[in-house]
């Protein structure tokens, strides 16, 4: 490790980082534009010059790497003059937007001309004008505003994977641009707002909503998808304004989805704010203790194995555990959280996770796709192995569909027969010092879903995919409710109904009541004549189908355990309270729990809490990952001859939260129109 000197003080320093990055180690703050950590090197604004010792004049500190000797010298007057003269000509062409700009208040280019910035400008030219973008229904555009950075050039490129932006022209006639007017096509695309440092970028949506000193922010977790993102909710009184990501490096890093960072104007729409009766075949606001009562009677006229549950893909922990425990109070053994049908083993932990855990993408060097479409079931995942893949260290080959993936892969054909059959790649797995292979749910939704579950175990112990250290051997889910359920075992008892099975009684007149969680991607034409209780906080099809609604409270409104899909138990906490009458969904259970009078033994979430733990120790372990003992899962069986399908057709709308988003209807419109209109032509 080299020795340098840095500002007086010698520090070692690993070998290999720059300049910029060893005066952070030393304490020195160091002002930049163009560098960001998670990008390569531009080194085009200047603004990071320091002095070295011996060189000729200032340097740019985040291109310049560390060597032994180094001496440096962050804050002399030449670095000063240095800045500031840096600072004046980037604000030669700066508009005044300040007082109306959606950056003001986190603004980068604010922040820096407080330092280094002067009190008037020794230029009279007019200042340039350089004509708005097009990016599409997210990203608003001021590109009178740019200082070329090319942060989000970079970012594009790199780490999205999607090469649609770039620069034309030189100097002053450099423009920042798309090349054609259309809309931005990445599913990240919403990072490069966080990355701009000027206002030339910022978010569509949010367009002269709030200033960021009225907002009250809560760190939370996003559960529309099985990723598991943490985040931030910035909210204004009762209204969720935004949503940002926060930093987890072993999960999203500092990068969230379009779909996590802009679905939540859809929760302020076609919200459930009190309970419905259906009467004379119109639903009709009643009271709670009117909704709960026709819900309890329903319950003590049926015989057990006449009801059934059905958790959905955002239901949280606790509101699956008070469920199954009342029903299970009841004799009721007909309870299912895999609500797309999906032909996971319960038995064995390890047969459903994400085994490798995410950050383990970066150590892989050989992956097998089965069944998934990473880029739109899970977009975090899916720049993960982009970046592995990017340092030419990663072999990618995929059995199933794979839409424009970011980068390159073999593709080994569309038929589970495929992995009987492997060829040359079954060497590469097994010579592999970290091989991958990763499930998806278009292998696992099928009628034949187990039995493909359990050749993708048997290739993978063939393999030696599963071995001493390195458990290469991973689920990639797409509910953010569906580990905790699995977890939780919300899942048939002995002699229950899974969840085709329920449908299928239900269809044949003999289900009598079937309670349904949050579940609203069913065919509800298949529930019958069953008498429905939803619980929800949407009017999505659940709440269309359903003889009684109880209101819900969203993932913004309640303190609620997640677990993604690498098994790691997250908290959801509460930003803003539920509208209306709605509650958070344990409190609702247990309050049926008392209608019914089989009482649930907790009365607060602490409480529940405790009973969860003492059922599955996992849960004690907040933001830890617990590793799962291998075991057998799937089934022997018979395996039909027809090609793994997506089970994400339309990433913008997957949940709903999302149907509900004005924001996420123009995506589809003008991204997913656009590709079916270039496809066409």
């Amino acid at each position: 490790m080299p020795k340098m000197t840095i500002d007086g003080v010698e520090i070692e320093v690993p070998a290999g980082i720059t300049v910029l990055q060893a005066c952070e180690l030393a304490g020195r703050e160091i002002p930049r534009f163009c560098y960001h950590e998670r990008l390569s090197i531009a080194g085009n604004c200047r603004m990071c010059l320091v002095e070295q010792e011996k060189a000729p004049k200032p340097i740019a500190s985040c291109a310049m790497p560390v060597a032994e000797g180094m001496v440096i010298k962050t804050d002399t007057p030449v670095v000063q003059k240095a800045r500031k003269g840096v600072m004046e000509f980037l604000l030669i062409n700066h508009p005044l937007d300040c007082p109306i700009c959606d950056q003001g208040g986190e603004c980068d280019l604010q922040d820096q001309a407080m330092g280094y910035g002067f009190d008037k400008s020794r230029y009279h030219e007019n200042k340039r004008a350089v004509p708005d973008k097009n990016l599409g229904p997210l990203i608003k555009t001021s590109m009178n505003r740019c200082i070329h950075c090319t942060r989000c050039i970079r970012f594009a490129t790199e780490v999205a994977g999607v090469e649609e932006l770039g620069a034309t022209g030189r100097g002053e006639h450099m423009e920042v641009t798309n090349y054609v007017s259309r809309a931005l096509t990445s599913e990240m695309s919403g990072n490069m707002i966080d990355l701009c440092p000027v206002g030339a970028l910022t978010s569509k949506p949010y367009e002269f909503a709030a200033r960021p000193w009225e907002l009250r922010k809560t760190e939370s977790i996003d559960v529309l998808d099985a990723v598991g993102s943490n985040i931030r909710i910035d909210a204004r009184g009762a209204e969720v304004m935004r949503v940002l990501p926060r930093l987890h490096e072993e999960i999203n890093e500092e990068w969230i989805s379009d779909k996590t960072r802009f679905a939540c104007d859809g929760l302020k729409r076609q919200r459930l704010d009190r309970p419905y009766i259906r009467r004379n075949g119109k639903l009709e606001p009643a009271t709670w203790g009117d909704a709960l009562t026709a819900v309890a009677w329903k319950l003590r006229g049926a015989s057990a194995d006449r009801v059934a549950a059905l958790s959905g893909d955002l239901a949280d922990v606790e509101a699956q555990y008070a469920l199954k425990e009342l029903l299970a109070g009841m004799g009721v053994r007909n309870i299912d959280c895999r609500q797309d049908g999906a032909k996971l083993d319960p038995s064995n932990r390890a047969g459903y996770l994400f085994n490798s855990t995410i950050a383990g993408i970066d150590q892989a060097d050989v992956i097998l796709l089965v069944g998934t479409d990473p880029r739109h079931e899970a977009p975090i995942v899916n720049s993960r192995i982009r970046r592995r893949w990017l340092t030419g260290a990663l072999t990618v080959a995929s059995i199933g569909p794979l839409a424009n993936p970011t980068y390159g892969v073999t593709a080994l054909g569309m038929s589970p027969a495929m992995l009987q059959n492997l060829g040359g790649f079954a060497d590469k797995l097994k010579n592999a010092k970290n091989p991958m292979i990763i499930v998806g749910m278009g292998a696992l939704t099928r009628e034949d879903g187990a039995a493909v579950l359990a050749q993708a175990r048997q290739v993978a112990e063939a393999c030696n995919v599963v071995r001493e250290g390195w458990n290469g051997f991973n689920v990639l889910h797409t509910a953010g409710g569906r580990v905790g359920g699995l977890d939780v075992g919300f899942v048939p008892g002995e002699g229950g109904r899974d969840r085709d099975g329920i449908l299928a009684a239900a269809q044949a007149g003999e289900m009598d009541v079937i309670y349904l969680l949050g579940a609203d991607e069913i065919d509800m034409a298949k529930l019958g004549k069953a008498f429905v209780v939803y619980q929800g906080h949407h009017g999505d099809a659940g709440a269309h189908r359903a003889d009684v609604v109880l209101p819900g409270a969203a993932y913004t409104e309640k303190d609620a355990i997640y677990v993604n899909t690498e098994g790691r138990v997250q908290l959801a906490r509460r930003a803003v309270q539920p509208p209306g009458e709605a509650r958070e969904d344990w409190a609702i259970v247990r309050a049926l729990s008392e209608v019914i009078n089989n009482k649930l033994p907790f009365d607060t979430l602490a409480q529940l809490r405790a009973g969860l733990v003492a059922a599955n120790p996992v849960f004690a372990g907040i933001d830890r990952i617990k590793s799962a003992a291998w075991g057998s899962f799937g089934a022997q069986g018979a395996v039909a001859d027809r090609p793994f399908a997506t089970t994400v057709r339309n990433f913008y709308m997957t949940d709903p939260i999302s149907r509900a988003s004005p924001t996420m209807a123009r995506c589809t419109a003008e991204i997913l129109g656009g590709q079916t209109l270039a496809a066409a032509e």
